[in-house]
């Protein structure tokens, strides 16, 4: 049977070369937890004068001090909370992965509101380790009659601890910096870290260098504060100027009237900002103040299209502001980010677990105090949790986009060519999102007029079937008129009874039943929606189309071939064609037979351009001014762009077993010409320039293929010169 023993012990001579390369990612990293420490020491110091175990002196001003010395090679924080006794030393500086912070909530559990402290898990200090050789802390506890405490450790199995010399409350840590990572007592690179991390703390932050020069600078003595430590009283003179005055004559005019004025040491300005947008309540917000915090954080001066400010108490504790930015044409050049903070704590940035990938193409902040955090606290653990928060992120975005294509078309379709690629993304990803955000999904036309998809459906339907649909309307309610006006007119003893209804008419033919059988199975009628990749290189086809008052949508990011197959799958009302995918029944004039002429121009061109999958069919085409006209079907198109897509080779038709249809003019003389003229000097030449015509309305020639056309171009052209 087996054994219980005692709990497991930690050595501190394994733990810490731990520390030093595995517990944090980056070893910046130290300074986010420092600080975290000073911010959770001032928060319990505020909870215990709260409650009135504790008094503030009269001038406190809670705060953190960051010192850097290059000098020493040190780094000091310094704050002014709750401080600790040697038990308190003892108990959460030496035993390692001991929170302090959670006994503290424990302890006061039923005396305050809500866990605002930052660390739960008793690692942070130790991260000290990654940058120092030797870390001391110098403390004095708020308790009374305390003594102050000196603790020092090298990083080994021991320490030293003994009374200190630090007599006001609160805790100073030092760190003696090892050689590699001397750049962190300099002052530019820690305020780089510290922005990163801390800009938004819960408590100000100052940086400063040891033993620098006094700055100064002057201000009105009206806007002095009791803190300022004035220098030196300045009298500055009115300033005065000469001009001329409504009778031509020169006069002195005073400009600006004299000031009084005081030299004072510079304010230290905090690199926190204790009170960010996000906290906020969204009525307390300004346009300007949300187009200012963008700028800040994120150092875009592009003005963002519009933002959600997320405010949410339950069933969880989340706030935060995403932006929607004005962004490239190309996906790929997409690059979002959405920053999570814990308690206004810097964690990481897009983190997959929490914001749904689609997502990731904005940028924001999102705050959750309940966040799941790791040791290191730059992951997030994957829970339902988790879930819930990404799920109530998605719904926010697709109420507000919803939101606005309904109380604000307007402003909606202006932002709809930045923000598409991102909503097919979402809908392609997530079901739900593709749900809500189905009837709300614009495409732009030809003539750069938005429509939904039923719109687009309405609008591509053949004529005959836009009469029948409207017959058949007119039918049912004529039909539902007359049984109104036949059920006002009967009386109730005139209805006939169940027995005695008409059956049906036992003479019905099988064959009336079959077929009836076989129009409820049969799939429902699809209606084409066309669409543009290019406008300029499908110019020809779009003329077309115009022609025969016609339409086709605009679709030309690189996620609509993915995204209109999603449609087609969630919609079996519609299937999307491009343009130049085949011929409709309105560009072609009469239906001549022309089957000689295809068999014979077909063999010529297979042979004079040597490509077994090429098709070539003659039309009457009622555009007389197009020679030759390149279709490629749109299952093949679309493996192609799926083989490019995974860097397969699948610009060649034939790679995905499919073909090109090369249309000729029967109207046009080229196309004469070579049918009565197969075997003419110049039919090889015609048939060429021909097929790369066709190539050039429908996609980009290949560099070899383009040096030949205009090589032949100019040598057609010589012919004609002569």
């Amino acid at each position: 049977m087996a054994e219980k023993h005692g709990n497991l012990s930690i050595n501190s001579d394994n733990i810490f070369p731990i520390i030093k390369k595995w517990m944090y990612s980056d070893h910046d990293i130290f300074a986010r937890e420092m600080i975290s420490n000073g911010c959770d020491a001032i928060t319990k110091l505020k909870k215990l004068e709260v409650i009135g175990d504790y008094q503030f002196p009269e001038d406190y001003k809670p705060e953190i001090d960051v010192i850097v010395n290059p000098e020493d090679k040190t780094l000091k924080f310094i704050d002014n909370g709750i401080g600790m006794t040697a038990q308190e030393v003892e108990e959460y500086i030496t035993q390692i992965a001991f929170s302090g912070a959670t006994e503290f909530l424990e302890k006061y559990k039923d005396k305050t509101d809500k866990d605002q402290i930052i660390g739960h898990f008793g690692m942070g200090f130790y991260s000290a380790f990654m940058v120092a050789d030797d870390v001391h802390i110098d403390t004095l506890s708020c308790q009374p009659d305390s003594v102050p405490v000196h603790w020092e450790c090298d990083g080994s199995t021991e320490y030293e601890m003994k009374d200190g010399t630090k007599d006001t409350v609160g805790t100073e840590i030092t760190l003696f910096l090892n050689e590699d990572c001397l750049e962190f007592a300099n002052e530019y690179r820690m305020r780089e870290v510290l922005e990163k991390y801390c800009s938004f703390m819960p408590v100000e932050i100052f940086l400063s260098k040891a033993d620098a020069p006094q700055e100064y600078e002057t201000i009105d003595e009206s806007d002095l504060r009791e803190d300022d430590v004035v220098v030196e009283h300045v009298h500055e003179d009115a300033k005065t100027e000469e001009r001329e005055n409504e009778k031509g004559e020169k006069e002195v005019v005073e400009v600006s009237p004299a000031k009084e004025k005081v030299k004072i040491n510079k304010r230290p300005v905090s690199i926190s900002d204790i009170h960010p947008l996000w906290t906020k309540h969204p009525n307390e917000c300004t346009d300007e103040e949300y187009k200012e915090f963008y700028r800040k954080v994120f150092n875009d001066y592009r003005e963002p299209l519009f933002w959600i400010h997320l405010n949410m108490d339950y069933p969880f504790n989340l706030k935060g502001i995403l932006y929607f930015p004005r962004i490239n044409t190309e996906y790929d050049s997409i690059e979002g980010t959405i920053k999570l903070y814990n308690n206004q704590v810097f964690i990481a940035d897009n983190i997959k677990e929490v914001i749904p990938e689609y997502l990731m193409l904005l940028k924001g902040v999102i705050d959750c105090p309940d966040f799941p955090l790791n040791v290191s606290r730059s992951a997030l653990q994957n829970d339902g949790f988790v879930k819930k928060i990404a799920e109530y992120i998605s719904k926010k975005v697709a109420d507000k986009l919803s939101g606005m294509c309904k109380t604000d078309r307007e402003n909606y379709e202006k932002y709809w060519d930045d923000i598409n690629p991102f909503i097919k993304f979402g809908c392609i990803k997530d079901e739900k999102f593709s749900k809500k955000m189905f009837d709300y999904i614009l495409y732009k036309n030809i003539d750069g007029k938005y429509l939904t998809l039923s719109d687009c459906i309405e609008e591509n339907k053949k004529p005959e079937e836009a009469d029948e649909t409207a017959a058949e309307t007119n039918e049912t309610r004529e039909s539902d008129d007359e049984a109104k006006d036949s059920s006002e007119k009967e009386s109730p003893d005139e209805k006939e009874s169940p027995d005695e209804k008409e059956s049906p008419d036992e003479n019905e033919s099988s064959e009336e039943k079959e077929s009836s059988d076989e129009k409820e199975e049969k799939e429902p009628d699809k209606t084409t929606v066309y669409y543009v990749t290019d406008e300029a290189q499908q110019s020809q086809y779009i003329n077309m189309f115009r022609e025969e008052n016609k339409d086709a949508v605009i679709l030309k990011h690189n996620i609509d071939s993915a995204f209109i197959s999603h449609i087609e799958r969630t919609n079996e009302e519609v299937k999307f064609q491009r343009i130049d995918a085949d011929l409709t029944e309105e560009m072609k004039g009469d239906s001549a037979n022309l089957a000689e002429e295809t068999t014979a121009l077909n063999d010529l061109f297979k042979k004079t351009l040597n490509k077994s999958n090429l098709e070539v069919k003659v039309e009457n085409l009622k555009n007389q001014n197009i020679s030759s006209m390149l279709t490629i079907s749109e299952e093949t198109r679309r493996m192609q762009e799926m083989m490019k897509m995974y860097g397969m080779a699948g610009a060649d038709p034939s790679m995905v077993g499919g073909t090109e249809n090369l249309v000729l003019n029967a109207n046009h003389p080229l196309v004469k010409y070579l049918f009565e003229h197969a075997d003419g000097e110049h039919a090889s030449m015609i048939c060429e320039q021909l097929y790369d015509l066709a190539c050039l309305g429908n996609k980009q020639l290949a560099p070899d293929q383009m040096t030949k056309f205009i090589n032949r171009s100019n040598e057609i052209m010589m012919l004609i010169a002569q």
